[in-house]
């Protein structure tokens, strides 16, 4: 397993300690499940791609959801 060091304000790790405890997780395991969360996301939104498609007036008024969901 790889090791990074990584220097935070006392703010963060104040707001991050919260939340670790919330969870029932050390300080470590919260950092960590943040960034195996992050890798995974980044991970999935190369698999969606972007459609090919020849005219640009197809690609402005096609179908496909662009963006953030909207919130319900």
């Amino acid at each position: 397993m790889a090791s990074i060091t990584i220097q935070i304000d006392k703010n963060v790790a104040k707001i991050l300690e919260k939340k670790a405890k919330k969870n029932l997780l050390t300080l470590k395991e919260q950092i960590e499940d943040i960034v195996r969360k992050s890798a995974i996301r980044s991970k999935a939104n190369k698999k969606r791609g972007v459609p090919k498609i020849d005219d640009k007036l197809v690609g402005i008024f096609s179908r496909d959801k662009k963006g953030r969901k909207k919130k319900v």
